[in-house]
């Protein structure tokens, strides 16, 4: 990853803000996108001069394809898209989920996901190719009580993985997605709050720490991830984070 260029959406917290340092520290140049504009300008001063911050709210396309904007102008090229950015609640089941609420989580969970596709693929052709993986989830294909607009959104992200795996893969660009399996992040305590479905009775213990799946991303750029084009790697497969080093 020496010199290579890395943008992170959802960067400010959890797998994003891990997946920051993890670039970094293998010699990327990283670009922060969140939301939360202190948070990343706090992380991109502790990782250094090769990395900036770009509040950036990926449900709007002006503003994702502002911020791409702004990190060809300042390293000249895009290497990986880590579309990472990703929302959960409303926790609710169908018949109580307010539709606007409801409707923000497609927004961002899968249309932010296809702004950021849509903004790098271009100098991703034209510089000959490049890697986008999405964060993806076991409710990409496994419903789950009360998590209707997430389980659609990240089935959704999916199908967007294999599209662009199919339009883009002739033009060099590698797609692919991770999912991760249950992370000790601030989502996980808001899911356990809510008592619904059986992934709310997973003990705190029992989640992997943010550090796997950022090492599980640097990892997924390397030729060695390349069987998964198309699809998710998935974390909780221990072959996957056997080839990752996760374990021995």
């Amino acid at each position: 990853m020496q010199g290579k260029v890395v943008v992170i959406t959802g960067a400010s917290r959890g797998i994003g803000a891990a997946a920051a340092r993890a670039f970094a520290a293998e010699g990327a140049r990283v670009a922060l996108l969140a939301r939360d504009a202190a948070a990343i300008a706090a992380l991109a001063g502790e990782i250094g001069p090769e990395a900036m911050a770009l509040g950036c709210d990926v449900a709007d396309w002006g503003q994702v394809q502002g911020a791409v904007a702004q990190v060809m102008a300042r390293f000249g090229r895009i290497d990986v898209l880590v579309n990472n950015a990703g929302v959960l609640e409303p926790i609710a089941r169908l018949a109580e989920a307010d539709p606007a609420d409801w409707g923000r989580v497609q927004d961002i969970n899968l249309k932010g996901v296809f702004h950021g596709m849509k903004a790098v693929i271009p100098a991703m052709r034209a510089q000959g190719g490049g890697t986008i993986i999405t964060v993806s989830s076991g409710a990409a294909v496994r419903p789950l009580e009360g998590w209707s607009a997430y389980c659609a959104s990240k089935a959704g992200a999916l199908m967007l993985t294999q599209a662009a795996h199919l339009e883009e893969g002739p033009h060099g660009i590698r797609v692919l997605g991770l999912s991760p399996g249950t992370v000790a992040t601030e989502m996980q305590r808001k899911i356990r709050a809510s008592g619904i479905n059986p992934v709310s009775q997973i003990a705190w213990e029992d989640h992997i720490p943010p550090e796997w799946p950022a090492r599980a991303l640097v990892w997924m750029c390397g030729p060695a991830a390349d069987g998964w084009l198309g699809r998710d790697v998935s974390l909780r497969d221990e072959g996957v984070r056997r080839a990752v080093g996760l374990i021995p």
